[in-house]
């Protein structure tokens, strides 16, 4: 803050003033000192950031890039593409500044690529989880409520590099305050995944994304935000303006898309899983803020009116829905809504729930999941993968695992389809605020290379995803390998 900016009143009517904060010489300081702190950052300096990582186990690991100027080719390799349910042979792939350049003819490609021979393995594409809560994965619901909010961020900085770890080289942040880690990570100051950042879940009083316990209740105009609230994992907004202003900030703070509560849920004390929550009204505020950001809604929601009225209002994306009945999921289906879903089987990987009123709502998704997967397959509903691991530490290896599930309902490759080219179509949604340039999830010409060698076939099973330090041989993000047992 420059003090002379306040400057007398006087003096400014008299045309005189001290500052020279705006003047065009201060400015180009201004750029050339944070040029110099950006580079102190990236080169020494970055040293004492990365010590103080290191000790938190956040340290990126050695990775390697492609020599500048010269291509990567991977061969003797058979691959999937995401999309189409086969593996496919006869091509090697060709990666140039992060992205595949080319699929030439295996043994074609040009002669001073630096070769990566796959040993006959097969290569996939980076897998997206696309229902991922970066900052509340790994700590429990009562640290998130209570504990400081650097502890949770370190927290998630370690819990991203593990993310990584497992295959996984996009998710779509659906809740919580994560365009810190994000930007962290595109930076390269610690390893993860990309992520898609929807920011704080924009909820009703008494909605699920209200975790106020009741002795703080009424809220007044003057009452402060909550702790939850000023940490940006939820903010509650009741009534279509303030919505409108809640998507908005979400909105300026980086968001790629909307994540709001359309009913009830499992992990909240006081809003029953029958409930629809935001009116449809409240709802459209929402989906025409995000739509003149060229972006979109998703919805938190399980029951048949939640949905109906979701899908009424403009929503894109439908998360989780486990009861809906066969009338919605045929209105889904013609309006193009999509599903991201969850194997919510209420088995040894679901999120812990002690309070018996959290377990009998789990138990009553955990009985829907069955019928909703048969649902969306038989009216063709679009499925992306996602696996809401919520506040549950311990529950964060099981990701790959909870994918291996998928395929109980559909053939291995439609199952990892979910994960790969279905899930970057649902990504493309965000369509300008997409914070990542290149189509994901697929393995095709112009593509970003974000690619796995697994020591395993694909085609007969994914059993292998829950053994990710064996199975996985190579891992690539953007061109980078952040792991290689070739």
């Amino acid at each position: 803050m420059c003090f002379a900016c306040n400057a007398p009143a006087e003096a400014k009517a008299a045309g005189i003033s001290p500052c020279h904060c705006g003047a065009p010489y201060t400015q180009a300081a201004f750029r050339r000192i944070e040029a110099d702190l950006n580079r102190r950052q990236m080169l020494g300096g970055s040293a004492a950031v990365l010590g103080l990582f290191a000790g938190f186990g956040l340290a990126p690991r050695p990775t390697r890039a492609q020599t500048p100027g010269r291509p990567l080719l991977l061969t003797n390799l058979r691959y999937f593409d995401g999309i189409e349910p086969a593996m496919l042979e006869g091509r090697d792939i060709l990666i140039e500044g992060g992205r595949i350049s080319a699929l030439p003819a295996a043994g074609t490609g040009p002669d001073d690529a630096e070769v990566i021979d796959c040993g006959g393995r097969a290569v996939i594409p980076g897998l997206i989880d696309a229902h991922w809560h970066s900052t509340l994965v790994a700590v429990s619901m009562v640290a998130a409520a209570t504990q400081d909010i650097g502890f949770i961020h370190l927290m998630a900085g370690r819990e991203a590099g593990a993310t990584l770890m497992r295959g996984f080289t996009t998710v779509r942040d659906v809740g919580g305050p994560a365009f810190g880690l994000k930007m962290a990570i595109d930076r390269g100051v610690v390893e993860g995944p990309r992520i898609f950042p929807s920011g704080a879940m924009i909820s009703q009083t008494a909605g699920h994304g209200d975790f106020r316990f009741l002795h703080e209740l009424p809220r007044f105009p003057d009452t402060p935000p909550s702790n939850i609230e000023r940490q940006g994992v939820a903010l509650i907004a009741d009534g279509a303006d303030m919505v409108l202003r809640a998507t908005r900030e979400q909105l300026m703070k980086g968001a790629s898309q909307i994540k709001i509560m359309a009913g009830g849920g499992v992990s909240s004390l006081y809003d029953p899983l029958d409930t629809t929550q935001y009116t449809e009204r409240e709802m459209r505020a929402a989906v025409e803020a995000a739509e003149d950001w060229g972006t979109y809604v998703c919805a938190h929601v399980y029951t048949p009116g939640g949905i109906r009225r979701a899908v009424a209002a403009g929503i894109k994306s439908i998360e989780h829905g486990q009861l809906a009945d066969e009338e919605t999921v045929r209105l889904m289906a013609d309006a193009g809504v999509w599903w991201s879903i969850q194997p919510f089987l209420a088995d040894e990987d679901a999120n812990p729930k002690e309070d018996p009123v959290q377990r009998a709502k789990q138990l009553e998704v955990a009985e829907g999941t069955v019928r909703a997967f048969e649902l969306a397959r038989t009216h063709r509903v679009p499925l992306a993968f996602g696996t809401d691991i919520l506040f549950n530490p311990a529950g964060t290896a099981s990701q790959g695992r909870q994918l291996a599930k998928f395929a109980r309902f559909m053939s291995p490759l439609e199952a990892l389809s979910t994960a790969t080219g279905r899930a970057g179509e649902l990504l493309a949604l965000s369509g300008a605020r997409a914070p990542y340039d290149g189509r994901l999830g697929i393995i095709a010409e112009g593509a970003l290379a974000d690619l796995l060698v697994v020591d395993a076939d694909p085609e007969a099973g994914l059993d292998w995803l829950d053994t990710p330090a064996d199975s996985l041989r190579l891992i690539m993000k953007g061109g980078r390998i952040h792991k290689d047992m070739l």
